[in-house]
């Protein structure tokens, strides 16, 4: 059989019967492509003609010039949308400082289950919202209409007055908000090459960064300017104005933002083509159709079948527990003892180096196609940080180690974030459900974190440093083993380009893929 002629099912099933392995004694099981491949167009043989008609230097040209208007479209406007994302979701730190536990006289265990009820909101909604934009192919529309509910829902918690009030607003805040993260990382891997999205994941989660590193001084400039204008405490400022921004730029958001490959009306004909076929070519399979071929049940089901879903899981939900300090990060950094305003400046430093340390590690794991050490490395500075954090009351070396375990947590982070998508990235239903599993789990250690920072366990917090340090180190460990698993599978597909692999019975490469070259990314 040709390499490029794909097989029918009996073809495949027969491709597939001999086994490599006759003792059995790897993890890897010869299956049925047929199964993984119902409800799906067969992945075409050749490219359309727009791309055979280019020359090597018109595709290169073209594609360049393809990647540049999508990178100024899209990427402006989702860092924009997740900086107020991560501020509606997060600004309760600041309100802490600001008035809102005396006005709402929330003891400290009240104000912990205010901050985590948000993430039980988030977690139920995370993977039905990303199977239903996957359905759906309208991101531009879907995120942005998310975007406006969530700005109206953050400016209503300036309205509260009693503890069940604001815990009712942070559950549904958070229901709402659960659509948009999850749903980049999908929207981001139906433009981007494998190569090409760790960088742009990056630029995203920047957003969370930039929103970290400036919401200090937002809340400080609020807090210092406006407590008690017209008879309002600065708490309740900081929810208005911040969500009233929120509602205005997901009205712009609506037009700016493109769909899908296939679905973006401000696309020729030949961008489109040139689109789809080159994460094709990527892959070895495409991706997004149209809404016909996106199964819900079909891909929940096969990212749950799959071992590297479970193993990526527990790589970000350690790396996410790790991180949740920033959820109470004007806390920490209040224990240095330096007045409220102050204390908000001083959060500011750590999250800058975050976004350098991020975009530079983020470029070369992109330039060099690594993902173990670009991950794994920084979260070996985060071990030091929180063992720094625990171990010593002096204001120099915790600051420093404030300084360090921002960057060391999120400069791994958005390298696995993006091998997720690199390591499940067909069909596009699979692909949705695994993001939003992988992040729903992963934000589960959100709502046990939200326990670990009372104040009476100041200045050292030395159970929730602890953990963190555990948690970065079992991230570690688990990144190793994926790194393993997924070297066996490539070593497999060196061996026999035709084969169909499923580890523990999930993972599948198409014969047409392997035979297009495709290899995971280690």
């Amino acid at each position: 059989m040709p390499a490029d002629t794909p097989s029918s099912s009996n073809d495949a099933e027969t491709a597939i019967s001999s086994n490599p392995d006759p003792d059995n004694k790897t993890m890897t099981q010869h299956v049925s492509v047929a199964a993984d491949t119902e409800d799906r167009p067969s992945p075409r043989k050749e490219p359309p003609p727009y791309v055979v008609s280019l020359s090597p230097g018109e595709r290169e040209r073209a594609e360049r010039a393809l990647v540049r208007k999508i990178d100024l479209r899209l990427l402006p406007m989702i860092i924009i949308i997740y900086i107020m994302n991560y501020l509606d979701r997060n600004n309760i730190a600041a309100a802490r400082l600001a008035g809102l536990e005396e006005d709402l006289g929330l003891t400290s265990a009240q104000y912990q289950t205010s901050v985590s009820i948000l993430f039980v909101g988030y977690l139920l909604m995370q993977v039905p919202s990303n199977l239903f934009l996957n359905k759906v192919g309208k991101p531009a529309v879907y995120l942005s209409t998310s975007m406006v509910l969530w700005g109206i829902i953050s400016t209503a918690t300036a309205g509260v007055q009693t503890y069940g009030g604001l815990v009712a607003v942070r559950f549904f805040l958070g229901f709402v908000e659960a659509a948009y993260f999850p749903g980049c990382l999908y929207f981001l891997s139906a433009w981007y090459t494998r190569k090409e999205l760790g960088f742009r994941t990056a630029m995203l989660y920047s957003g969370s960064l930039i929103s970290g590193a400036f919401s200090g001084l937002v809340a400080a400039g609020i807090t210092g300017n406006m407590d008690y204008k017209r008879g309002l405490r600065a708490w309740r400022w900081l929810f208005i104005i911040e969500g009233a921004i929120t509602i205005f730029i997901a009205l712009l958001a609506v037009l700016v933002l493109p769909n899908f490959p296939r679905t973006t009306g401000w696309l020729s004909e030949e961008e489109k083509e040139l689109a789809a076929w080159r994460l094709e070519e990527d892959i070895g399979e495409d991706d997004w159709v149209d809404s016909e071929h996106q199964s819900f049940l079909h891909g929940a089901k096969l990212a749950a079948l799959d071992i590297k879903t479970y193993i990526l899981m527990v790589l970000i939900f350690c790396i996410v527990s790790s991180g949740s300090v920033t959820n109470f990060f004007p806390t920490v950094v209040e224990t240095l003892n330096y007045g409220k305003i102050e204390t908000l400046l001083l959060t500011a430093p750590p999250y800058v180096l975050a976004v350098i340390t991020t975009f530079v590690n983020a470029r070369h794991a992109d330039r060099t196609g690594e993902r173990y050490l670009h991950i794994t490395l920084p979260l070996y500075v985060s071990v030091a940080a929180f063992i720094v954090a625990a171990a010593t009351t002096g204001t120099a070396p915790r600051y420093l180690s404030m300084m360090l375990m921002v960057p060391g947590v999120y400069t791994g982070y958005v390298v696995a974030l993006g091998w997720i998508s690199n390591t499940l990235p067909r069909p596009p239903a699979k692909r949705a459900a695994a993001i939003a599993a992988i992040n729903a789990v992963s934000n589960a250690s959100s709502i046990y974190a939200s326990y670990m920072y009372p104040r009476s366990a100041g200045p050292r917090y030395v159970v929730a440093m602890s953990i963190n340090c555990t948690t970065s180190f079992i991230a570690i460990l688990s990144a190793t083993v994926l790194r393993f698993l997924l070297a066996r599978l490539n070593r497999e597909l060196d061996r026999d380009e035709a084969v169909a692999v499923v580890v523990g019975g999930g993972v599948r490469v198409t014969g047409q893929a392997s035979r297009r070259g495709f290899r995971f990314l280690l």
